[in-house]
């Protein structure tokens, strides 16, 4: 969705970001915040399943998005994190009376996270968004509760679930991971090169000691020659 910060009045703005730092301060019992700075019309939270319901052990994330007419219109609230739940919509939608016809724009935002963590207590089979959810919970709650559960253990558990993801975070593909050579560090035509290099030098080095040597070896024995030759004088 597009950002409504253009077009919400500054007066508005302000009234959102100062709610918002104070939920980020104190949030209500069991629910995270997640303020962008970039922007303040879209809140990430992420809600602790309740104890006693299929989604306890769970963390769900969640955004709330203010249009450009909010507060006169209540905010849409969306569930991140798959839920089996009768009014969680497939894509995430919430239906909840609080984000309909009860809304009031005295409310506030705290009021709308606490509304939505006590629909995980309360469902309402009535409104429901997710038909196959809201039948099992008015004909067969032991089957509900498998399937919420279920779905809480698979998408909900993890430690990574509560909050928004970083395209930094998990392991990071090698680099080159595709190409032995490049896996082998230098290249294979580098090392031959490199060694054969070192043989030559070793090979030069070896030829000039014996080339010096040797001419040592000629102008000592001329030395001694002279000597001989002076004695023999």
């Amino acid at each position: 969705m597009n950002s409504n910060v253009e077009n919400l009045p500054p007066h508005v703005l302000r009234l959102v970001y100062k709610e918002v730092s104070a939920l980020a301060a104190d949030p209500p019992e069991g629910i995270k915040i997640y303020p962008s700075e970039e922007d303040i019309t879209e809140l990430h939270t992420a809600i602790e399943g309740p104890e006693g319901t299929p989604f306890a052990g769970g963390v769900f994330r969640m955004r709330l998005v203010l249009g450009k007419d909010f507060p006169a219109v209540p905010p849409k609230g969306y569930f991140l994190t798959k839920i089996f739940h009768p009014n969680v919509g497939h894509k995430g939608e919430i239906c909840v009376n609080v984000l309909k016809r009860d809304w009031k724009a005295e409310l506030g935002l705290r009021h709308v996270l606490l509304t939505i963590k006590c629909l995980l207590i309360h469902p309402n089979p009535e409104s429901a968004l997710n038909e196959e959810a809201g039948r099992l919970l008015l004909e067969d709650y032991a089957e509900y509760e498998s399937r919420a559960r279920l779905l809480t253990e698979i998408h909900a558990m993890g430690g990574t679930s509560g909050a928004p993801q970083d395209p930094n975070d998990g392991p990071q593909p090698k680099k080159h991971a595709g190409d032995p050579m490049k896996r082998a560090g230098p290249s294979a035509a580098a090392v031959p090169a490199a060694l054969g290099n070192g043989a030559n030098g070793a090979s030069t080095t070896s030829s000039n000691s014996i080339n010096s040597s040797s001419t040592n070896n000629v102008a000592g024995k001329k030395k001694a020659d002279k000597k001989r030759a002076l004695r023999r004088l």
